[in-house]
């Protein structure tokens, strides 16, 4: 089987290297040991913003195939890197060395064997403190109960019938679902997005608990400006999806919460 490690990048020279490495390594292991009856080829790909560190040297040397995305914004880099990714299974780490790669190998496994579609990880269970501020947890609290709370039937389909952490980062997925999906967003709020999507379209979606780690560099993400975006947006999604239902036709042609067509 072939499988895509998709890694979205902005200055992370100091950190690529080690992402890739890790999970290099941690791939070629899981082959020999519990993969070893059905091996995967995984590729590596970086979509690369307009990084002036050398971050895609980096990750050149270390074996990954980088994608160059002018256009900056976390979902544009994703969007690119998935319309590039030929494996059959997609999985996605940030750049910044804060998720435990080495376990994307065991989460695919976990996915193929109990036949779901989708794979998200939650990074609160067992947090490390150091890696959030205090001001992230809160604004990750309050974007997770607005989640919860507004999309309350949907998750009623999912295994423990709540997701703990709807800006997670780290999810394993089968690449064929994205021509189900409708995906829009280029900033932030497209990890709320692609996990409401997968939700709505009644998939199979699991969350399992992770290690999250403090990154390496300076943060780029701001809590407040992002937060609020991120909020804007799940208002924007639940009142579409009210229209549609009152439309008697729920999650079919969907419009851009922005107001753009699809």
């Amino acid at each position: 089987m072939r499988a895509s490690f998709i890694v979205p990048t902005l200055n992370e020279s100091t950190s690529i290297g080690h992402v890739l490495q890790s999970f290099r390594s941690a791939a070629e292991s899981a082959n020999q040991r519990f993969l070893y009856r059905s091996p995967i080829d995984w590729e590596l790909l970086v979509v690369d913003g307009p990084s002036t560190d050398g971050t895609a040297d980096a990750a050149r040397a270390a074996g990954a195939r980088v994608l160059s995305e002018p256009r900056r914004g976390y979902g544009r880099a994703y969007r690119t890197g998935f319309a590039a990714a030929t494996g059959e299974v997609v999985a996605t780490a940030d750049g910044d060395a804060s998720y435990p790669v080495e376990e994307i190998p065991w989460l695919v496994l976990h996915l193929l064997e109990h036949r779901l579609d989708f794979l998200t990880c939650d990074r609160l269970s067992y947090l490390d403190r150091r890696a959030m501020t205090m001001e992230h947890r809160i604004g990750n609290e309050l974007l997770n109960f607005t989640l919860r709370a507004a999309f309350h039937a949907a998750l009623q389909g999912t295994p423990a019938r709540v997701l703990r952490d709807s800006q997670s980062g780290m999810w394993i997925f089968r690449r064929e679902i994205l021509d189900r999906l409708h995906l829009a967003q280029d900033g932030m709020a497209f990890s709320e997005e692609l996990k409401l999507e997968v939700l709505l379209h009644g998939l199979r979606l699991e969350e399992v608990p992770i290690h999250y780690s403090e990154r390496w560099g300076a943060p780029k993400l701001s809590s407040w400006r992002d937060g609020t975006r991120n909020l804007l947006f799940l208002f924007r999604k639940r009142a579409q999806v009210s229209r549609e239902e009152r439309r008697g036709s729920p999650h079919a042609a969907r419009a851009d919460p922005d107001g753009a067509p699809p």
